[in-house]
């Protein structure tokens, strides 16, 4: 009436195939667990880092990363997308691929692509690749098309715009 045998038979292959595959797994494992480390590290994604609108920093600062500024920040920024809120105060330079701005800043902007938002109040040069400026934004100063306002030139072409006269054009 019942095979034992046959029921046994397919889960005795599995078994004996089980056997040859743990070591076979436990030496694909560890190298399998050094090649992920390796990997997650280039890319980890990490949120933006929050400054809240109680904060008040007197410094630099310098990240790779994404920056969110509620606070007060009396120094330069540099990042890689930068977000001033409408409660914030920026008093410095800032240099970014990306920067939004809500709040105020008083300085010079470095930017690939620089957005003024309505709530927006900028008193100092723009430098950028691409600009957008929303209706109610406040503006005091310049504005610089560059390719490459992050670069080298970005900082040189800057200067001699401050100059009183430029002499050979």
């Amino acid at each position: 009436m019942f095979s034992k045998s046959k029921i046994n038979e397919p889960a005795a292959k599995p078994a004996d195939t089980a056997k040859p595959v743990l070591p076979e797994a436990a030496k694909k494992a560890a190298p399998a667990a050094a090649a992920p480390a390796p990997a997650a590290a280039p890319r980890p994604k990490v949120g933006a880092s929050v400054l809240s609108a109680d904060l008040h920093v007197k410094g630099n600062l310098k990240t790779t990363g994404d920056v969110q500024i509620e606070g007060t920040i009396e120094g330069d920024i540099r990042a890689h997308l930068l977000t001033v809120g409408e409660t914030a105060t920026v008093k410095g330079e800032v240099v970014a691929d990306d920067v939004v701005v809500n709040g105020r800043i008083v300085g010079r902007v470095r930017g690939l692509k620089v957005r003024l938002t309505s709530t927006a109040r900028v008193e100092g040069d723009i430098i950028h690749k691409t600009i957008a400026i929303e209706s109610g934004a406040h503006f005091e100063g310049s504005v610089q098309r560059q390719d490459d306002p992050l670069g080298a030139a970005g900082k040189r072409a800057a200067a001699p715009k401050a100059a009183p006269a430029p002499t050979g054009k």
